[in-house]
């Protein structure tokens, strides 16, 4: 019997993802932009998000170039990052996550959106820095998903982004979450780095792959910088030359996305 109970679950779960992975599939239709309205003025037609609403509400400013916070122009590094440099070369991001972006993140992440990926990845590209990021990575890793994370939501939502941004070097497997870890959001700032302690690891059959090579991480949104970090710390340990990370949102300083779904 405990072999049927271990065999019946984990089938359980495929059919649960394979649901998900049909209804993310039917919303990309093939990767045909079908009509539909803006999700933020709500006009037709027009992709996720029409240009007049990026134009209004992506505009963009300066940040620093190792965390991505706001700093006045003409500074290159905010103090925090001045004081402790942390392990990412560069750090670039879209837009602030805010009033409209937070709620396209979340339902883009949560609610079976996939077929947002390309615009959102594009506009990822148009970040200041993003093109030349891009074109100096050797591989483009998203962060990866626990198993069970995974199986509950269908996709990865920085493996979408990674390739659409660069489908020749985005690689989904060299980069391991090994151990499944509280969601971030439901944890205080203080607490989400030793959270991921263990978490990340380099495929051991893969790791000559990483040696001397210019990475660069993909994910949705930074807040604490917690996953960024810990996972261009593994990579680094690993032999990497340099670990550098580009994301669609950027929380502001002291500001959680504890409120997203």
């Amino acid at each position: 019997m405990a072999m049927s109970r271990q065999y019946i679950e984990p089938m359980g779960g495929i059919a649960h993802w394979l649901k998900k992975v049909e209804a993310s599939a039917r919303a990309r239709a093939g990767g045909i932009a079908l009509p539909s309205r803006c999700a933020i003025c709500r006009q037709w037609p027009a992709q996720p998000v029409c240009e007049a609403c990026i134009a209004r509400f992506a505009q963009p400013r300066a940040r620093c170039t190792t965390c991505a916070l706001p700093v006045p122009a003409g500074v290159l590094r905010c103090g925090a990052c001045l004081k402790a440099p942390p392990p990412l070369a560069r750090c670039l991001c879209a837009v602030d996550y805010g009033w409209p972006w937070k709620g396209l993140v979340a339902r883009f992440k949560y609610q079976e959106q996939a077929g947002w990926d390309r615009q959102l990845a594009w506009m990822m590209r148009s970040a200041t820095g993003a093109e030349d990021a891009l074109h100096e990575a050797d591989r483009v890793l998203p962060i990866p998903l626990a198993r069970e994370r995974l199986a509950e939501r269908g996709y990865n939502q920085s493996w979408l982004l990674a390739r659409q941004l660069a489908p020749d070097p985005a690689d989904a497997t060299l980069l391991l979450r090994i151990r499944h870890t509280p969601a971030q959001r439901t944890l205080p700032r203080s607490e989400r780095l030793s959270n991921l302690q263990g978490a990340f690891a380099v495929d051991p059959l893969r790791a000559h792959e990483v040696r001397g090579q210019r990475l660069l991480l993909v994910d949705d949104v930074m807040t604490s910088g917690a996953s960024l970090h810990t996972a261009a710390r593994v990579l680094l340990q690993a032999g990497a030359e340099q670990v550098s990370a580009i994301v669609l949102a950027r929380t502001g300083l002291g500001e959680d996305d504890n409120d997203t779904p």
